[in-house]
């Protein structure tokens, strides 16, 4: 797994986490932090995934009225939340980081939603993402 990679898993946990404790994000990025300090061997995906989870903070606002807006039918409460992370997430790679290709943020996004999420979820993510990648990065 590439550092990419484990840094997007890094951020979607602690996305996860906020959500599911109904925290602010800077509280679960302030714990994860302190336990990125005391094991200095996991740091190397530890910067990106800092960068993805401040940046979420930062336009949540905006990057769930843009999934909210592409994702036909669905609200933000009625998704899992597994997949709102996975969206805000990729959103936010797709609105901030345009170095990384859009084929690399969807199908990063669809393998985390394939492996921690329902069976429906990958198509779901890729729909979604497709359309906000359409208007975002056209």
């Amino acid at each position: 797994m590439s550092a990419r990679s484990k840094a997007r898993k890094r951020a979607l946990d602690m996305l996860y986490i906020a959500d599911v404790r109904q925290v602010p994000l800077s509280t679960v990025l302030d714990e994860e932090s302190r336990r990125a300090a005391a094991q200095p061997q996991r740091s190397s995906s530890w910067p990106y995934a800092e960068q993805i989870v401040q940046g979420v903070e930062a336009a949540q606002g905006a990057i769930d009225a843009l999934i909210e807006q592409h994702a036909v039918g669905w609200t933000l409460a009625r998704m899992p939340v597994v997949d709102r992370a996975i969206l805000r997430l990729a959103t936010w790679e797709l609105r901030e980081n345009a170095e990384v290709p859009t084929a690399v943020v969807i199908a990063e996004a669809m393998e985390l939603a394939s492996v921690l999420s329902t069976d429906d979820s990958a198509p779901f993510v890729n729909g979604v993402l497709g359309s906000i990648a359409a208007e975002l990065r056209a």
